[in-house]
């Protein structure tokens, strides 16, 4: 396990604070950093909401979701009373901030700690929340303020967001959260180019015929169904994590491993992208919608049922083809895919190799696929490579393919903490190198509003998917017309 770097003593502040991202994540996160000593005696978590609660029902909501959402094993009643002693509950309007008083009351006297104001809330609300902490006098010396994905529905209100935080917050105090990029294998892929001489030389249109980035989920839309209905998977999906994926992906290697030294190099991949026009959109871009199927063997509604609109065209799967136009990866494709209600949860991404320029085993000419290194981000995170072998035996030469297998859980035990422990560790810590930059952000949301311009001017469809498939059959046909296909499929 890494070495802990300690915190300052903190208040924690969430807007948002009894809804469904603080009691499904934030809290059982700040439970478990609790359980390890890494949270100074004395720091507060001060949940903010707009109804009516005890302070009793709160922790009694709080603690049924610590129940809920950890192991049986990680949940002690020692713990919980410890944990819950840091816990407050305070009403606010989060757009009337004139009537923030209990909380002005609450953070008063403590101005010389570390304060944190995290945004779990829709992102119009993110400008006023931050113009109300400006407004009252709540942004002390020591602050962050941490806003949830996605920021903005398209570049302009991305843009407006940004103006609006940047009025009241410094660049460096403004945390914008991408949960991907905390987990351990995402940050893994810095260490599996940068610190090793095999893969670095090798990474580069000469040696990789083409890269898959797959992002998986067997669950449908569920509760968050009316967002959703308005948002639609390239928005929500995406223009965060999968490009955040893509850039540490294909990005030059940085001076350093300073945030800005990464984000820089980050950048220089989004200005790379080439835009994918109107004109290909319908042999560049996928849309698919889930219908009624089955996962795991229990039948599930289709998208429209669960939203009982028959006319909705939002897409619940995408499927991209794109190219990023620099001299590392000129015409190597990428691939990029995720939906909802698919076969399974999984998270891949896939560096597949060029074939050997010439084969020895011309009558094995099948069996000699190229090498595939393939980075699991879930379910289970490792890193696999794929090599050709000669099977054990007399008589013959044939070949398999046979794969050096890196199980994280395996090799380092399991118990390391998820994406939003380290996450809002390094939040508190002022550590910015996990989260978006502005530029990075609006720039994404460029690149995606072309696409979504090219759908409208070709009223480009939404084709139905069985759920608990791997998408739809265009999805497919995008990698097949180049002769290759997805993995897994």
């Amino acid at each position: 396990m890494a070495k802990f770097v300690p915190v300052d003593l903190f208040d924690l502040v969430i807007f948002g604070g009894a809804g469904d991202l603080a009691l499904r994540k934030l809290l059982p996160a700040l439970y478990h950093r609790d359980r390890d000593n890494q949270l100074p005696e004395g720091s507060r978590i001060i949940s903010i909401g707009r109804s009516d609660m005890a302070h009793d029902d709160f922790l009694k909501l709080v603690n049924d979701s610590l129940r809920k959402h950890l192991d049986a094993s990680e949940y002690t009643k020692a713990l919980w009373t410890s944990f819950s002693d840091r816990l407050q509950y305070v009403k606010a309007d989060a757009l009337d901030s004139g009537k923030w008083q209990a909380l002005k009351a609450v953070l008063k006297g403590h101005e010389d700690r570390t304060r944190v104001f995290y945004l779990a809330l829709t992102p119009s609300l993110f400008g006023p929340v931050a113009k109300g902490l400006k407004k009252t006098g709540l942004i002390n010396k020591d602050v962050r303020i941490v806003l949830e994905k996605p920021v903005g529905t398209d570049f302009e209100s991305a843009r407006k967001i940004n103006d609006q935080v940047g009025a009241c917050f410094e660049e460096n105090s403004i945390f914008r959260i991408d949960h991907y990029l905390g987990k351990e294998t995402v940050q893994n892929l810095l260490a599996l180019r940068f610190a090793n001489s095999l893969f670095e030389p090798l990474w580069n249109r000469s040696n990789i015929d083409h890269v898959q980035i797959t992002v998986a989920e067997e669950i449908g839309v569920g509760g968050r169904i009316e967002f959703y209905d308005q948002v639609g998977t390239l928005r929500d999906m995406v223009q965060n994590h999968l490009m955040q994926l893509l850039c540490l992906v294909a990005m030059e290697p940085p001076t350093s491993q300073s945030h800005e030294a990464v984000r820089d190099e980050k950048m220089k991949v989004l200005r790379a992208l080439k835009p994918i026009s109107v004109d290909e959109v319908k042999t560049h871009t996928v849309r698919g919608q889930y219908q009624a199927g089955a996962i795991n063997g229990e039948a599930v509604p289709g998208y429209l049922e669960e939203l009982g609109n028959d006319d909705s065209l939002t897409e619940t799967f995408v499927a991209l083809k794109l190219q990023i136009d620099n001299w590392r990866w000129s015409n190597v494709p990428f691939y990029l895919r995720t939906g909802k209600r698919l076969k399974m949860k999984y998270s891949e991404i896939v560096i597949q190799f060029q074939r050997v320029p010439h084969s020895i085993f011309p009558e094995l000419n099948e069996a000699t696929g190229p090498n595939r290194l393939s980075i699991r981000l879930q379910p289970d995170e490792g890193v696999k490579l794929s090599l050709m072998s000669k099977e054990p035996g007399p008589g013959g030469f044939d070949l398999r393919p046979v794969s050096l297998d890196l199980s994280f859980e395996q090799t380092f035990g399991g118990g390391y903490p998820d994406a939003y422990e380290r996450l809002l560790m390094e939040v508190i810590r002022g550590n910015p190198a996990l989260f978006m930059r502005r530029d990075e952000v609006e720039f994404a949301w460029r690149w995606i509003d072309d696409i979504i311009a090219g759908w409208l001017a070709t009223n480009q469809k939404v084709e139905g998917y069985v759920a608990g498939t791997w998408g739809p059959t265009a999805a497919s046909l995008l990698v097949d017309r180049d002769e290759r296909h997805w993995f897994p499929n």
